[in-house]
C-alpha cells in the first residue's frame, strides 16, 4: 500500500457528460475529462487520478459511458480489469454514484472490509492537491460514522453559477465538520453576495464521502426500488442491459443529499485548495492566468495577438490573428468555430442545444 492511503478507502470518479459549454472542444464523443484543459500534459481525468491515488493506492472505479470506456482505460492503463464500470445510457449522478456503491457494498460483504467510499468528479481542477487530500482525510474520519459527508469549497467569489451548502451546527468529535443544514440551489448573485458576508455557506462541488451501504439505505429512505435495482445490479452484472433503462434518472443531491440533510445525516468538511469545475471558457480563461494577453492553451506558435485579451484555442492547424479584442474567446476546430465573449461564455450550451435541434447532433 502507498504512503499516506487510507484503509479500505475507495475512490469513485463519475466520469460524464459533455461539457456543453466548452463546444466545440468538448464533444458528447470526446468531453471535457478526456482533455488537457491546463496545459500541464495530463487530462482532467489523469489530474483526477494522480491526486487521489495517494489515498487509495489501487482501490480506483471509474464509471462512464460506454462510448468512453476505452479512452478511459487508455489514459488510465493501471486501472484494474474490474477498474471501469461502463453504463449502457446516461441515466445521471445517483445512477453511476449508487451503481460503484452497491458493487462495493458487495465486495465488502464478501471480503469483511470496512469500506468507506468518496466520489469525485472526473473533470475539475484542484491546485494545491496535498490540502485536498488532508480534507479528505477528515472527510473520511467522519464517513466512518455513518454520516454522509459532503466537501464544502470555502467561495472565493459571489458565484451563481453553483449550488451552496448552509452550515449547521459543529460535529462533535470533529475539529472542522459541521452537520448540513440545507443544500441550496443556485442562487442569483446578490443573493449569493450575501450568502458570503454570512460566512455560513460553502460551494457544493458535488465531493460525497460515504460508506456504501450508508448511502443505498438513505437512498432506499426515499426510493427502495431504486437502491433495490442498484443492488439486483451488482448482484448480477450480466442483467446491466436489461435492468439499467429502468432506473430513475436523478442527481445524487436530489435523490439523497437534500432529503438526507432535511433529516439531519449530512455533514461537511470545508475545503480550500483551489478548486475549479471549469464549467466554461470564462472560467478556463481565468484559470490560465494572464489576464493582460490573450492566453493560448495548444500551440502558441499558431496564434499572433495584438492588444488583445482572453482565450485562443488553435485546434485545426490554422494561424489565428486577434486584433484589439478584449476578453475574447476563441477556440477553432476542424468542424467548428467559436467566437464569443468571456461575459456570453455561459451561452455556448445554447448553441450545441440549436444544433440538436437542426439535427446536426454529429458536431455536438
Amino acid at each position: 500500500m502507498a504512503d499516506g492511503a487510507i484503509d479500505e478507502f475507495w475512490a469513485v470518479v463519475p466520469a460524464g457528460g459533455a461539457g456543453t459549454r466548452l463546444w466545440p472542444l468538448s464533444r458528447s464523443s470526446s468531453p471535457k475529462f478526456l482533455h488537457d484543459l491546463t496545459g500541464e500534459g495530463r487530462t482532467l481525468l489523469e489530474q483526477t487520478y494522480d491526486r487521489l491515488v495517494p489515498l487509495v493506492d489501487d482501490r480506483f472505479l471509474v464509471v462512464t459511458g460506454r462510448l468512453h470506456a476505452e479512452a478511459v482505460r487508455a489514459q488510465l492503463p493501471d486501472l484494474g480489469a474490474d477498474g471501469v464500470l461502463a453504463e449502457p445510457s446516461p441515466r445521471d449522478s445517483m445512477a453511476a454514484i449508487g451503481l460503484a456503491a452497491a458493487v462495493l457494498e458487495r465486495r465488502a460483504a464478501d471480503t469483511g472490509e470496512d469500506t468507506v467510499m468518496g466520489s469525485f468528479a472526473a473533470d475539475h481542477v484542484i491546485t494545491d492537491p496535498a490540502a485536498f487530500r488532508a480534507t479528505v482525510v477528515e472527510a473520511v474520519a467522519a464517513a466512518r460514522e455513518d454520516w454522509l459527508v459532503t466537501i464544502g469549497i470555502e467561495p472565493t467569489f459571489a458565484s451563481s453559477a453553483f449550488g451552496y451548502i448552509q452550515l449547521g451546527d459543529a460535529l462533535p468529535g470533529h475539529a472542522r465538520a459541521r452537520q448540513v443544514a440545507a443544500f441550496v440551489e443556485k442562487p442569483s448573485v446578490s443573493m449569493a453576495e450575501d450568502y458570503l458576508a454570512s460566512g455560513q455557506y460553502r460551494w457544493n462541488a458535488g465531493m460525497f464521502v460515504v460508506r456504501p451501504r450508508v448511502l443505498l439505505e438513505l437512498l432506499a429512505t426515499e426510493s427502495p426500488a431504486f437502491a433495490a435495482g442498484l443492488r439486483e445490479l451488482a448482484a448480477a452484472p450480466e442483467r446491466l442491459d436489461e435492468l439499467w433503462p429502468g432506473l430513475p434518472k436523478i442527481a445524487i443531491d436530489h435523490a439523497v443529499a437534500e432529503p438526507a440533510a432535511a433529516a439531519g445525516r449530512v455533514a461537511t468538511v470545508p475545503g480550500s485548495f483551489g478548486w475549479d469545475d471549469v464549467g466554461d471558457f470564462d472560467s478556463l480563461a481565468g484559470l490560465l492566468g494572464d489576464a493582460e494577453a490573450c492566453n493560448v492553451l495548444g500551440d502558441p506558435g499558431l496564434v499572433l495577438s495584438q492588444q488583445s485579451t482572453g482565450l485562443v484555442v488553435p485546434g485545426s492547424g490554422r494561424v489565428i490573428a486577434v486584433i484589439g479584442l478584449d476578453d475574447v474567446i476563441v477556440v477553432d476546430t476542424p468542424d467548428g468555430l467559436l467566437v464569443a465573449s468571456r461575459e456570453r461564455a455561459q451561452d455556448v450550451k445554447a448553441v450545441v442545444a440549436e444544433l440538436k435541434e437542426q439535427g446536426r447532433a454529429e458536431l455536438t
